[in-house]
């Protein structure tokens, strides 16, 4: 009785072994040709298919994952880099505020007021007498600096009345090509030129 196992009917089937730790004669041949034990002898031996429907599902699952994790990484970086540049904004701004806030401080010191009236705008206090030094008939800035005399090559001086006599010269035979001097004043030379 130890070797019979009955069915839900009550009816009595033969165990798959015939006795303990040895197969039956039918799992034996199924075994031989590849079938598993239990099946009819003609029928092959099934594969499980590597990829479950249970797997897929998870992988799909993982890579929806990731590439939501991905896109939130790629906003939070890029959201990480406005914020560093922001931050040097406000520290550039802030070193642009302590700046004018010296220079405010500055102007009301009076005897600056007065250096940059002096520097800028060229004014001095009553009884001074100002001087603007010149040169090539512009007035030098406060980083121009004047040449040394020393520097400039010696120039062997000359006559009074050379220079007297080529205005002597010039006035006998003036130019013939040019206008005279009172048509380049009043602007008569320019008409001339237009007629002709």
């Amino acid at each position: 009785m130890a070797d019979d196992r009955r069915d839900p009917r009550g009816a009595r089937r033969p165990r798959g072994r015939t006795g303990p730790g040895r197969p039956s004669a039918g799992a034996a041949a199924g075994a031989a040709r590849g079938t598993r034990p239990g099946r009819p002898d003609d029928a092959p031996a099934r594969r499980r298919p590597r990829l479950t429907g249970r797997a897929a599902v998870l992988v799909l699952v993982l890579a929806v994952l990731a590439v939501s994790y991905a896109s939130s990484m790629r906003a939070f970086l890029h959201q990480r880099g406005e914020i560093a540049e922001l931050k040097a904004q406000i520290a550039e701004r802030k070193a642009a505020i302590d700046d004018l806030e010296r220079e405010k401080k500055r102007w009301q010191d009076p005897a600056f007021v007065q250096s940059r009236a002096r520097a800028e705008l060229g004014y001095v206090l009553p009884g001074e007498t100002p001087f603007v030094v010149l040169q090539d008939g512009e007035p030098l800035t406060t980083g121009a600096r004047l040449s040394d005399p020393d520097d400039l090559p010696e120039q062997a001086p000359e006559a009074w009345w050379v220079g007297a006599w080529e205005s002597v010269e010039l006035a006998g035979h003036p130019p013939k090509d040019g206008a005279p001097p009172a048509a380049e004043i009043d602007g008569s030379a320019e008409e001339n030129e237009e007629t002709e």
